[in-house]
């Protein structure tokens, strides 16, 4: 398209001419228009928000990694709160048995002490009840001790026919008979108290065993004796 050169007023000037055709007719491309071509002043760069094609800001939550592994930071958070718990709970539960054991262990301790203060007394009341002796006030007394004491735990323990066993029987006396099996407890001297499974005072015994056990040089000299006779 031919434009006259607006500067001359009667047209008679130099043709100006201008091609406004859209395909460039040397390479057959599309043209570019002015205001495609022209960069936007002082407008938002590609992008940004309010622009065409920007994309919306992202979530903190993105920043970190998502969803999973905002998912995967409170499993394991939770995993060492849990193990710190049961951790702390085991802890209490064992604090609270080494009590209670130290506890009953003091307590037994405390009543064994007592009660072996009372022994003699105890070995007092049993002779006056063999001599007859334990009449009156005197033998309700006696049997009001005896209850309290058997009350606590006491054990009296000991009797003549009872095999002799070193862990609760001292013995004060020792012979050899023919009427017995094995070593045997044939005079209780002083019976032997226990609390529960604590011994307090032994049995103190005379134990008495089997002829056939005699050294040989003993068994000798006595069967020489019987055949003098």
């Amino acid at each position: 398209m031919t434009d006259r050169d607006p500067g001359s007023e009667f047209g008679d000037g130099e043709p100006v001419v201008r091609d406004k055709r859209r395909i460039d007719p040397e390479t057959g491309n599309l043209r570019e228009s002015a205001e495609q071509s022209a960069a936007p002043a002082g407008g938002a760069a590609a992008g940004m928000p309010g622009t065409p094609g920007a994309q919306p800001p992202r979530e903190p939550s993105d920043l970190i990694g998502g969803p999973s592994a905002q998912e995967a930071l409170l499993t394991e958070a939770l995993a060492e709160r849990t193990s710190d718990l049961q951790r702390l709970q085991a802890e209490y539960v064992n604090y609270k048995r080494r009590v209670d054991r130290d506890r009953e262990a003091n307590r037994e301790h405390v009543i064994g002490s007592v009660l072996t203060e009372l022994l003699q007394t105890l070995d007092d009341i049993g002779r006056a009840r063999e001599a007859g002796e334990l009449e009156g006030a005197f033998k309700a007394v006696a049997e009001s001790v005896e209850r309290v004491t058997e009350k606590l735990g006491l054990t009296k323990y000991g009797e003549v026919g009872d095999t002799f066993d070193p862990r609760i029987h001292e013995a004060l006396l020792h012979n050899y008979s023919d009427e017995v099996d094995g070593p045997t407890a044939t005079l209780v001297m002083q019976p032997g108290y226990r609390l529960g499974e604590r011994i307090l005072r032994a049995a103190r015994v005379a134990v008495s065993e089997p002829t056939e056990q005699l050294p040989a040089d003993q068994a000798g000299s006595g069967e020489a004796e019987k055949s003098t006779e």
